[in-house]
């Protein structure tokens, strides 16, 4: 089955640059017309589309969010990776991945993993 893994720092410092990858297993993050996103939740709001790296690696990004975050992919290991930077505390959340099928909505999701950025 499809399973999807985020691994992050958990802490980091405001101003620095937040690297989170998704490793995914049971499906190939290629395999047409899949589209790869990042979603997060911060305390106290709803959950927040970040990006999405297409099967294609064409990226689509949230435009609140497009200034700071860049998503990469390294297929070799069936993995992608968010970038966002110039991070402040409002960017504390938990990040999730998830396969995303754009209007069927996103059917597999990890199960989150903790950012905390603070001094």
């Amino acid at each position: 089955q499809v399973q999807l893994q985020e691994s992050g720092p958990g802490l980091v410092k405001p101003a620095q640059t937040l690297s989170v990858t998704c490793t995914v297993s049971g499906w190939s993050i290629t395999t047409n017309f899949y589209y790869w996103s990042w979603i997060r939740q911060t305390p106290g709001k709803g959950l927040e589309w970040i990006g999405a790296i297409a099967y294609s690696g064409n990226t689509v990004y949230n435009p609140s969010l497009k200034s700071r975050t860049s998503i990469s992919r390294d297929t070799s290991k069936n993995q992608f990776t968010l970038h966002l930077s110039s991070l402040t505390p409002e960017d504390t959340a938990v990040y999730y991945c998830a396969r995303d099928q754009r209007r069927d909505g996103m059917d597999y999701w990890g199960k989150g993993t903790l950012v905390t950025v603070s001094s």
